[in-house]
Formats: C-alpha cells, structure tokens, sequence
C-alpha cells in the first residue's frame, strides 16, 4: 500500500510506537473491532502479563487484515484502550517488536474496566488496502 507517515512542525517527536498523521491512497478501508487477548473459546491468554495480551492481540488483528487480503503494514491506525496506563511501555515495546518501524497512528486512552476483569487492554484498528 502506498502510505507515508509524517511529524508535521510543531508536533512533538512520538516517543512511542505510533505515527502523528498517516497519508494512505485510495484503497479498500477495513475496520476491526475492538479486540482482546481472548481466544477461540472465551479464555484470556496472557493474564496478569501485558506484553503477552499486546502480541495475541495484534496477533488477531493481523489475521483480520489478512481475512481482508491486507497485511500489518495496512494499518492506519489503531486506538488501544488499557486499564491501566502504566502498562504503556510494555504495549509501545512490544508494538514496535511486532510491527517494526511502520507505525499506525494511534490513540492509547485508560478506561475504567474492560468486559473482563483478567483483560488489560482493547484494541480496535483500521486499515486501507490497496
């Protein structure tokens, strides 16, 4: 897909792994619902531990893109919701372990509870594709 990234002048250099605007052409736009760290039958994989919850999550988005005919690199944007935002390092560390250097942009708010107790974090996207 034919997307460029920028930091216009002004905004401050993303510390973390995001993107401040993405410019994507015409394509397909594909958007995933919020997604948990909770498999096939209802479990939650990763419990406790919010680097396993980020990876089985981008995991499952990763097969929607890929459902849609897309890949990772697809991605626009993504909004991650947490409950607690002292997980933000470990989420930025392993996004950027599993999607390299081409960063969405991305929105990482704390809500008060997620459907379950054991969740830590949702995460909903968007991608375009060609």
């Amino acid at each position: 897909m034919a997307k460029t990234t920028l930091n216009p002048e002004g905004f401050p250099v993303p510390r973390g792994s995001y993107s401040v605007v993405t410019i994507s052409q015409p394509g397909r736009m594909v958007f995933i619902a919020g997604q948990t760290a909770s498999d096939g039958e209802g479990n939650i994989v990763g419990v406790g531990d919010a680097r396993a919850q980020t990876r089985y999550i981008i995991g499952k988005i990763k097969r929607a893109v890929e459902a849609a005919g897309g890949t990772l690199d697809d991605l626009v944007a993504m909004n991650i919701f947490t409950t607690d935002v002292r997980y933000h390092r470990d989420i930025n560390e392993t996004r950027r372990e599993v999607l390299g250097s081409n960063f969405p942009t991305s929105t990482m708010v704390q809500v008060v509870a997620l459907a379950r107790p054991e969740l830590m974090l949702e995460v909903n996207a968007i991608a375009v594709i060609p």
